[in-house]
């Protein structure tokens, strides 16, 4: 049996994009990496993460990622399309990028929405091939499933080495890029205007429109 297990990193942040990513493994790869430590990212230290992305990338038979960008969640927006859908979609295309010439996968995806159902039949409808297919979609499932927690260390691996990328242009002050961090709201306050078009910003996040509004009331103060 081949089980690709997909989950995501950075859906809440207010900066940076979030990443997805999808890992095929068969059972005797799934119980090297339970031996090696895998498990939910969020669990893992940092360095522990980091020596398990190179694990899963050796042994993985395949994985694909996705990197949505804070432009594209901005543009689905205003067009309707909400986060989950948005994710919907990336799953989608990790499924159709990986399911090619393999005769049977169990898909086990980490499901971002409190309606199960609904979001499963939304996923199906943009696979292109389910004959081969069994998919579940679930909570939880980086913490019950070892291919979905081999997923879930990829894309916060991708996800951190994108955050790096924007430390090194925009300096440490960026923070983590989460609105939980006071460090990212500082920066955002300080250069919501100065880096307004760099694509860094999720604009349709109520922590930029927040900030843009009292960046905007400070200026009818003065």
């Amino acid at each position: 049996m081949l089980i690709l297990g997909i989950d995501d990193a950075g859906r809440g942040p207010v900066i940076g994009p979030m990443v997805l990513a999808g890992v095929l493994v068969n059972e005797e790869i799934e119980k090297e990496l339970k031996k090696l430590g895998v498990k939910d990212s969020k669990q893992l230290s940092e360095k522990k993460r980091d020596f398990l992305a190179e694990a899963v990338r050796n042994k993985a038979i395949t994985f694909e990622i996705v990197v949505v960008h804070p432009e594209e969640i901005d543009t689905s927006t205003k067009n309707g399309i909400n986060l989950n859908k948005v994710e919907a979609l990336a799953c989608a295309k990790i499924i159709n990028r990986i399911n090619k010439g393999f005769e049977k996968i169990k898909v086990v995806v980490d499901c971002p929405s409190t309606n199960i159902n609904a979001w499963t039949m939304l996923l199906r409808s943009k696979v292109k091939n389910l004959s081969n297919l069994e998919i579940s979609c679930e909570h939880k499932a980086d913490v019950n499933h070892i291919a979905v927690s081999a997923a879930s260390i990829m894309a916060k691996d991708i996800r951190e080495k994108e955050m790096s990328n924007l430390r090194k242009k925009y300096g440490s002050e960026i923070g983590s890029g989460y609105s939980s961090d006071p460090i990212t709201i500082m920066f955002l306050k300080k250069n919501l205007k100065k880096y307004h078009n760099h694509g860094i910003f999720r604009k349709s996040w109520a922590t930029w429109k927040v900030a843009a509004g009292k960046t905007e009331q400070k200026k009818l103060n003065v």
